[in-house]
């Protein structure tokens, strides 16, 4: 066996302990908190600009 296949081994056999301990509830929550995140950072964002370019346009 050589040293490359020894290394592959022990990444897919490390990955595959990984995987298993996944499961489909965690990655749904997981996906739906991510999305809530970015709908969230987006809408602020949003209001930010507006917010600051109506207190700029103000100022001058």
């Amino acid at each position: 066996m050589k040293i490359n296949d020894i290394r592959i081994s022990a990444l897919g056999g490390t990955l595959c302990s990984i995987w298993a301990s996944f499961s489909l509830g965690d990655v749904v929550q997981t996906v739906l908190t991510a999305a809530l995140g970015t709908i969230v950072s987006f809408a602020t964002s949003r209001l930010l600009g507006r917010w600051y370019k109506k207190t700029s346009d103000k100022q001058r």
